[in-house]
């Protein structure tokens, strides 16, 4: 019927219909959006709010770690030098150290080869980490180049932490096999040993077990060759260094074995040049995790006042007000929080409030830290400062048992969110019960304007008919 009504009595009963509709929404529709608006609002103020307090929780946590106390801060004065590590076990101390060698691998080469040459027999290398080592047997077929030998060499060693390569000559082409180990120490040389017709392979003297002897028999292995002398480019040797004046070998750059639960990472060599090594507890990650947890904590005043602050924004505007003000479940977790902030942890070694440890409380309620005080404490008293704030009774697990009864399934933020969701299915559902009357109401009223309009048309059909009668009748003078 809409946009098709008011024919007889030319009344635009749309407009009417709409306005009257509207008037009979408004005052609902208004109280709605005045509920949906302000749980909308509380429900993100109170998601935002459990947030910061999880935050701060996990602050907690990360504070309340034995680990984190029991952690080992490990220095070098010349990282170009060694690096160095320690595990939670390593002792206190301080070590003067030098490295006087690095351990190094083996590295070989081959006698030299003609450009294009091959083996000329078919036979055996077996290649091995020290003279009295097992060895692989590499097998090489007659006509193999030397592509082919370096390809089986390195399929057959890959287990073995040996490689093998090519390296040429642009000049005439002529080409090396060079062999490199990644086992580092003392003994550990490669050794190629090899069958008849094979003798250029040959590196090191079996015999004597003197890597550096040359090897014996024919350099022709390969047609066409006028080989110059294998031998080694590199030897495997140990790592030579000094602790606190005691000279000590290790096979590998990587020394776990001379100071207990600390691991030396050699990293290059200069004799005679001292540099010292420090293991001390991690001080500098624990004044990292309490720094996160004032962060936490002030993070959560500050949501806290935005939430439920009243704030002018002018003489002639409505102050913003938070969605939280006057709100009984923010004053009950401040009131918690502060409480068992200020409450003494009844340790008898002087850290005892957070005050003691150089963080104190500041006018609008958040925490400051004192460096030099807190950095004080942690080299003096780094035990109190784990016994204030780990452990059953410590601060961070007393604290958090408190928090818990907020952000826990279930928990007081929960219902709360719960029944703010419940306002808010309530809402939709009188909206869509009122969108059912208002639809009624609008039927209704089309039915009673549509029937005065049909009236209106009718009457005036009778007055028009009735009109044209008179004017017929007799004596009736016509106007032109």
């Amino acid at each position: 019927m809409v946009g098709i009504t008011g024919l007889g009595s030319n009344i635009n009963i749309d407009d009417i219909v709409k306005a009257l509709t509207d008037a009979e929404r408004a005052p609902k529709e208004n109280q709605l959006s005045r509920v949906e608006k302000a749980a909308t609002s509380k429900f993100s103020a109170v998601g935002q709010l459990k947030s910061a307090i999880s935050e701060f929780q996990t602050a907690l946590k990360d504070l309340n770690s034995s680990d984190l106390f029991s952690k080992r801060a490990a220095k070098s004065s010349n990282t170009d030098l060694a690096t160095v590590s320690a595990t939670n076990k390593a002792s206190s101390g301080t070590y003067q150290v030098t490295v006087e060698k690095l351990a190094t691998a083996s590295k070989v080469g081959t006698a030299t080869f003609a450009k294009d040459a091959t083996a000329a027999a078919t036979g055996t290398l077996t290649v091995k980490l020290g003279p009295d080592d097992r060895g692989v047997d590499v097998q090489v077929a007659a006509g193999a180049s030397l592509s082919e030998i370096r390809d089986s060499l390195n399929k057959a060693l890959k287990d073995k932490g040996v490689s093998a390569n090519i390296v040429s000559n642009p000049a005439d082409g002529s080409s090396r096999l060079v062999l490199s180990s990644n086992k580092t120490g003392a003994g550990k040389d490669i050794y190629v040993q090899a069958s008849a017709g094979l003798e250029a392979f040959r590196i090191g003297n079996f015999a004597d077990n003197d890597p550096t002897s040359s090897p014996t028999g024919a350099l022709t292995a390969l047609d066409g060759n006028n080989a110059a002398s294998s031998g080694y480019i590199s030897q495997a040797q140990d790592a030579e260094f000094t602790i606190d004046g005691l000279s000590l070998r290790s096979s590998s750059n990587t020394v776990s074995d001379a100071i207990s639960e600390v691991t030396l990472n050699l990293v290059s060599a200069e004799p005679g040049k001292q540099f010292k090594v420090t293991v001390d507890q991690d001080t500098s990650s624990v004044k990292g995790n309490i720094k996160k947890f004032v962060d936490a904590y002030n993070k959560l005043m500050g949501v806290t006042k935005t939430l439920t602050s009243v704030t002018s924004v002018g003489d002639d505007k409505a102050p913003v007000t938070g969605a939280l003000v006057g709100d009984a479940t923010v004053r009950s977790l401040l009131s918690t929080v502060r409480n068992e902030l200020v409450n003494p942890s009844g340790q008898k070694d002087g850290i005892s409030i957070l005050s003691d440890l150089g963080i104190t409380t500041q006018k609008d309620g958040t925490l400051k830290i004192d460096d030099t005080t807190l950095d004080k404490v942690l080299s003096t008293q780094y035990e109190a400062v784990a016994g204030f704030f780990t452990g059953e009774k410590g601060l961070t697990a007393r604290m958090n048992s408190k928090l818990d009864a907020y952000t826990e399934t279930g928990g007081i933020l929960a219902k709360r969110q719960d029944g703010l969701q419940d306002t808010l299915n309530s809402v939709t559902d009188q909206r869509t019960k009122l969108n059912q009357r208002i639809e009624q109401v609008q039927k209704r009223l089309y039915a009673q304007f549509n029937a005065m309009d049909s009236l209106i048309a009718s009457l005036k059909q009778t007055s028009d008919r009735m009109s044209q009668a008179l004017s017929n009748l007799p004596g009736v003078v016509k106007q032109s």
